[in-house]
């Protein structure tokens, strides 16, 4: 299918990349929701999941359909969509799609959760009855086969999940650390008070924590939730200049997005905050995605041979995709950090589409030095269409440098 890799420049102005539709809308009402993207760098594959539904509706999620996408002569050809059958429990809906690619053993992980039934987020936050499981499938062949559902709910989460409303992994994708730690962000609902095992109203709150492995995946442990309102989530490593690691979380919030370091791997985070320059949507805001990569040396060729102040700081930004506007999930943007361990390194957003846009995961090809973003998009919705764009950080540069990096 299409070349992704062309953009087009008019006058001097540079416009959005070139898109390509993965999962479409159809017109008996199926529509595809929530994206996530890994890279495999070995075959130089791409692989897009997403949630089929028989509705937008969440309470209509059925199964995860997958597409795989393999890069040819500087463009990406994609496979048909295939439905992950595995990845399932009887009676129960998948959603939440999260892979992570564990590089030791060659191994990609596929998180998700299985709700009982059609049982919607909001019945399980108002009893405080949990109806999810945390799960997994592998695939030791880069996603051309899968392995049989692995339920993890008892063995990790056990007897906690009692003061649980219900939880989710990402979405969006884990990570691998450079000590090899494997980290799947999570949120749960907590049930602060509760009165006769009903929650008291608003005492159920959203916070985001890390589920991770030591061992390649064999085993799998919680970490703390952050101590601050925070929903879903995404997580990257920074590596500072003096070879320090820091995991780096952002989350959905009310308002602005959240974001706290954790300087354990990702069993604790610090001091969360509210990013001032990362606004949510109107009242419930949105999902957004954040990745980690190796900074550019400056006046390397491309980067214009401009960096921020403070891009010394460390040897990765990050870059951060979500809708930009204050008021309702439109208008994508790309966002910059060349300072991420201060509270305002963000940049201003390059706008990857403008109109309806939701949910996003990105992805760094560190191979051809290429970042692709998944998005939901649409021109009167954003559940129109799964999106494929792809784009080098020249591109994220030249808009920054010709607006200027001040809010």
């Amino acid at each position: 299918m299409g070349n992704t890799s062309s953009r087009s420049y008019f006058q001097g102005i540079k416009m959005q990349p070139d898109k390509t539709t993965l999962f479409k809308q159809e017109q008996t009402g199926t529509t595809y929701r929530i994206p996530a993207l890994i890279y495999l760098k070995e075959s130089q594959t791409f692989l897009a999941f997403a949630e089929k539904r028989t509705s937008p509706s969440d309470s209509d999620a059925k199964i995860i359909v997958m597409r795989r996408g393999t890069q040819q002569n500087g463009s990406t050809q994609w496979s048909e969509s295939q439905e992950l059958l595995s990845a399932c429990l009887p009676d129960h809906r998948t959603m939440n799609p999260c892979p992570v690619y564990e590089k030791n053993t060659k191994t990609i992980f596929l998180f998700f959760i299985c709700i009982l039934g059609n049982t919607p987020e909001h019945h399980q936050i108002w009893t405080g009855k949990n109806k999810a499981h945390l799960c997994y499938i592998t695939s030791n062949d880069e996603g051309q086969s899968w392995s049989q559902t692995k339920d993890l709910t008892e063995s990790v989460i056990g007897k906690t999940v009692r003061r649980w409303a219900t939880f989710a992994v990402g979405p969006g994708h884990g990570i691998q650390m450079e000590n090899g730690r494997l980290i799947i962000p999570t949120y749960a609902y907590y049930i602060h008070f509760k009165c006769f095992s009903f929650p008291f109203p608003f005492t159920v709150q959203p916070h985001a924590f890390s589920i991770y492995s030591d061992d390649f995946g064999q085993t799998w442990q919680m970490g703390r939730m952050l101590q601050r309102k925070s929903c879903e989530c995404e997580m990257a490593e920074i590596i500072d200049h003096e070879g320090s690691s820091h995991v780096y979380c952002n989350a959905r919030h009310r308002g602005h997005r959240v974001e706290a370091l954790s300087e354990s791997s990702g069993v604790y985070f610090d001091k969360p905050r509210l990013a001032p320059r990362l606004v949510e949507p109107g009242l419930g805001g949105c999902q957004g995605s954040v990745i980690g990569f190796p900074a550019p040396e400056q006046g390397e060729e491309g980067m214009g041979g401009t960096t921020s102040p403070l891009a010394s700081d460390t040897q990765t930004w990050l870059l951060f995709t979500h809708p930009t506007n204050k008021r309702n999930r439109k208008d994508l943007g790309v966002y910059l950090n060349r300072s991420p361990l201060h509270t305002s390194g963000w940049d201003r957003p390059w706008i990857v589409h403008s109109g309806p846009s939701g949910y996003s995961d990105l992805a760094y090809s560190e191979d051809t030095e290429h970042f692709a973003c998944l998005m939901e998009c649409g021109e009167n919705s954003e559940l129109e269409q799964i999106a494929f764009v792809s784009f080098p950080l020249s591109d994220v540069m030249q808009t920054v440098d010709e607006k200027g990096n001040t809010f």
